[in-house]
């Protein structure tokens, strides 16, 4: 029986490699990949200019009916925040400055990435 998880998961690697790719052209230093922090995953963790982004990775084909922004909702981010303060206290990086990123990445019909566009994550 093919419960579709191995596609969710197909997605989710394009995605985080498309991701990551245009962090690094973009100039930020890939710290950090699939970080884990208690039951929390973090998607991608880097720097750039002394500022740290922690991103979640939404990865989805333009017919999705959930859109990438739609898939994090408040306990997510709250989720990732409290795991985001949880890394930086064990680095002793608590004045560090550092934010929430979600990286939409679209695929076309072939599950390539096509392009990523970047939005901060906030609560409502």
């Amino acid at each position: 029986m093919n419960t579709g998880h191995g596609d969710s998961r197909s997605r989710g690697a394009e995605g985080e490699r498309a991701a990551s790719k245009a962090l690094q052209r973009d100039g930020w230093t890939l710290l950090e990949r699939n970080l884990r922090v208690g039951r929390t995953e973090i998607d991608l963790v880097a720097e750039r200019d002394g500022t740290i982004a922690f991103v979640e990775v939404k990865a989805r084909r333009a017919h999705a009916s959930v859109t990438p922004t739609e898939a994090v909702d408040d306990a997510k981010i709250r989720r990732i925040a409290r795991a985001a303060e949880t890394w930086l206290g064990r680095r002793q990086l608590e004045n560090t400055p550092w934010m929430l990123l979600l990286a939409a990445v679209r695929l076309d019909e072939h599950g390539r990435a096509e392009g990523v566009t970047w939005e901060s994550l906030e609560e409502d």
